[in-house]
């Protein structure tokens, strides 16, 4: 064995994407120091059994805000307009309490789901005013023993058609907001709505994460104006577009384009799979489209992408468990991956959206935060495709869940 200095905590066993074969972790004050094959230390030691661990999932694209509102729909369920109007009829009743309860019963599936590092919106207009805004960040402050959480402070209903949400998003940036959002296809004028989040985002020096392009008509799109601003601001690599769901409408020679586009101004793409896929394309009678961006695509272009949860139980989507892996899974099946595609797949739950994020520590690197899930299986190939429970996870060195693996009570022979 190599000898080391006194660890606090040693994995044995651990499988790592990077590792033919198993390794051992080594942690110090709540950060990896070693990570190599037979570490020899005295410290409290948990044996792996050869099982992947991963660094956590990472979710750049959650409304923790509105969710968990099903039980308070009576609406009939539509498009991506009818969700909006839904919402904003029962956003305006929302208390601090109801959105904490709410965010927190999803962020607990999240935290169980493996997933370590998240992004969420927050809806910020004279509506909602800022309890919204308050009550995501007492969950920040309150499961930051679990999982980093990011905020991302947006207008969903427009801004310069909006009085009054200019300065509330400015007040939340003074405040915590760490990203500012946009959704320009709900503004009356579109560019202006655009121009004045990415002046907000150098103003306060925070990148830019909008919602975009956002139905199946590619006759006409927000992206060319939000590529030109990117380059114009010297903004490449901190801006990021959710949904772009008019890139799956494109012709493979104008797609090609697109993407070209989108690599040289160094804008991100998330896509949202149980959004989109339950928004578009619902008023077809037959032969309904899908709606879904090809992400593994998009970066074998060059493109930096991620897949994430967006909406859980709520109009935008009735469905969810905030499961990154479960997503990702969803993903690759809807969008015809092929096997020789499920590392990418797997890749857009954890390193792309972790440099999406622009995240300079994580990963299972010396120095970075021990921030670890286990997942039931010894071939990282079928994480995708087996969907393997996550039976433990780790945050700064600390349990933060397990899961005991299933008992089968076969009849006596």
């Amino acid at each position: 064995m190599t000898a080391q200095p006194a660890f606090d905590l040693i994995f044995r066993n651990a499988l790592l994407r990077s590792s033919a074969t198993p390794v051992d972790i080594g942690v110090r004050g709540g950060r990896i120091a070693a990570v190599g094959p037979r570490l020899a230390c005295e410290a409290v030691e948990i044996d792996v059994g050869g099982r992947l661990a991963l660094p956590g999932f990472v979710d750049t694209h959650i409304h923790l805000d509105k969710a968990c509102l099903l039980d308070r729909c009576g609406h009939e369920h539509g498009g991506v307009a009818q969700a909006i109007r839904a919402v904003a009829g029962m956003k305006k009743d929302f208390t601090i309490e109801d959105v904490y309860a709410r965010g927190a019963r999803v962020l607990e599936r999240a935290i169980v789901h493996g997933t370590t590092r998240m992004r969420t919106h927050v809806e910020i207009d004279p509506r909602i005013g800022l309890r919204g805004f308050e009550a995501v960040k007492a969950l920040k402050r309150d499961y930051a023993w679990a999982i980093d959480l990011s905020l991302c402070v947006f207008p969903q209903e427009g801004l310069t058609n909006d009085p009054g949400s200019e300065e509330l998003l400015i007040q939340a940036l003074r405040d915590g907001g760490e990203t500012i959002g946009g959704c320009p296809y709900t503004d009356t004028d579109p560019n202006a709505h655009l121009a004045r989040i990415f002046d907000l985002a150098q103003e306060f020096d925070v990148d830019v994460d909008l919602h975009l392009d956002f139905d199946l008509d590619p006759s006409w799109w927000h992206l060319d104006e939000v590529c030109r601003q990117t380059e114009q601001r010297n903004y490449q690599g901190r801006v990021a577009i959710g949904h772009a769901t008019k890139l799956s409408a494109l012709p493979p020679a104008r797609l090609k384009a697109a993407i070209t586009q989108l690599a040289k101004a160094g804008v991100a793409v998330t896509v949202l799979p149980a959004t989109d896929l339950y928004l578009m394309g619902r008023e077809a009678t037959h032969d309904a489209p899908r709606g879904l961006t090809l992400a593994h695509r998009l970066v074998d272009g060059g493109v930096r992408c991620s897949v994430a949860t967006n909406n859980v139980l709520n109009p935008f989507t009735p469905f969810g468990d905030a499961s990154l892996l479960r997503m990702a899974n969803f993903y690759a099946n809807v969008a015809h991956a092929s096997v020789a595609d499920f590392g990418t797949c797997l890749d857009l739950v954890t390193e792309l959206p972790a440099r999406l994020m622009n995240l300079a520590d994580y990963g299972v690197e010396v120095g970075n935060p021990a921030d670890l899930v286990v997942l039931d299986t010894q071939d990282s190939r079928f994480a995708i495709a087996e969907l393997p429970d996550i039976m433990m996870g780790f945050k700064n060195g600390r349990q933060t869940f397990e899961r005991a693996r299933p008992t089968l009570f076969k009849p006596p022979n």
